[in-house]
């Protein structure tokens, strides 16, 4: 990783629409069954976001673009 500050810049914003896909998802499946848990719906968007920042650990294809 030759800059961080990239990695980490590139890792957030993937980690958000991380988030906001799986929040939309929830929500989408949570209203066809007519009742949305919201705890589930933010735990489980939290989580994707925590597991999308260790994915990028193995590497963020948009970042080696830059090199």
């Amino acid at each position: 990783m030759r800059n961080w500050k990239k990695w980490a810049k590139f890792a957030l914003i993937r980690a958000v629409k991380t988030i906001a896909q799986t929040a939309v998802a929830s929500i989408g499946v949570a209203l066809t069954l007519d009742d949305v848990n919201w705890l589930y719906v933010v735990n489980s968007s939290v989580l994707s976001g925590i597991l999308s920042i260790l994915t990028s650990l193995a590497g963020i294809p948009e970042e080696e673009e830059l090199w």
